[in-house]
């Protein structure tokens, strides 16, 4: 479930970058932040376990930026 919802913000997201590359930062950011809230409770975790519990929200974290990126840069390339 936690994998699809990631695929769709980022897809949404994509799309607002392309045809609102301006507007696109504020979700793009509040997409984020809201996706680094378990990532802080998980790095609170004891050691190593704690490490490899927080990487997937920060893989998360990570799709939603290249696809905001990859929408602004498909927006300044097309000829419109």
């Amino acid at each position: 479930m936690w994998i699809a919802v990631v695929i769709v913000a980022a897809a949404v997201l994509l799309v607002l970058a392309f045809l609102l590359p301006r507007l696109s930062r504020g979700p793009e950011r509040g997409g984020k932040r809201l996706l680094g809230i378990p990532k802080i409770g998980t790095r609170k975790l004891p050691g190593r376990i704690g490490h490899y519990a927080s990487k997937p929200f920060s893989q998360s974290q990570r799709v939603l930026g290249k696809s905001g990126r990859a929408g602004r840069k498909g927006r300044g390339k097309s000829p419109m």
